[in-house]
C-alpha cells in the first residue's frame, strides 16, 4: 500500500487560505498559485489548498466534514494554544476540554474545515 502524505483541502480562495494557514503554522509555503498553495508540516504530511472552483474532477465537500488533528505534549499548551487563536479572531467550536482521549478544543478555518488541538491522556 502506498504511504499517505497528502491532505489537501478544497477552499474558496487559496489566496486566503495561504495567508490563514501562513499565520497559523508560523511556516512559508512551499508553493503558491492563485488557485493552489501548498506547506510542508512539521510531520512531514504536506497541507494543500485547491480551489474548489478549479478541482477536477469537481469537489461536492464542504468545510467540515473532517478535522486536522493537531498534537500538542501538554494540557496547558492546549489552553495556551486555544487563547491566542481566540485572541486572532479565529472561530472556535469547542472551548478546551477533557475528553475520554485528552484534553482539546476545536477551531475552524475560513472555509469551515476544523482543526482540533488535543493533548492524548496518558496512559
Amino acid at each position: 500500500m502506498q504511504n499517505a502524505s497528502f491532505v489537501i483541502l478544497y477552499v474558496d480562495s487559496p489566496t486566503a487560505s495561504c495567508r490563514f494557514y501562513r499565520a497559523l503554522l508560523g511556516a512559508e509555503p512551499v508553493e503558491a498559485s492563485p488557485t493552489f498553495a501548498l506547506f510542508a508540516l512539521k510531520s512531514g504530511i504536506m497541507l494543500g489548498l485547491w480551489s474548489r472552483h478549479t478541482v477536477e474532477p469537481g469537489a461536492e465537500a464542504a468545510g467540515g466534514g473532517g478535522e486536522l488533528g493537531m498534537p500538542v505534549d501538554r494540557a496547558d499548551q492546549v489552553d495556551a494554544i486555544h487563547q491566542e487563536w481566540k485572541e486572532r479572531g479565529i472561530t472556535i467550536l469547542q472551548e478546551p476540554v477533557d475528553l475520554d482521549f485528552g484534553r482539546t478544543f476545536v477551531a475552524t478555518d475560513p472555509d469551515g474545515h476544523r482543526l482540533r488541538v488535543f493533548s492524548p491522556t496518558e496512559a
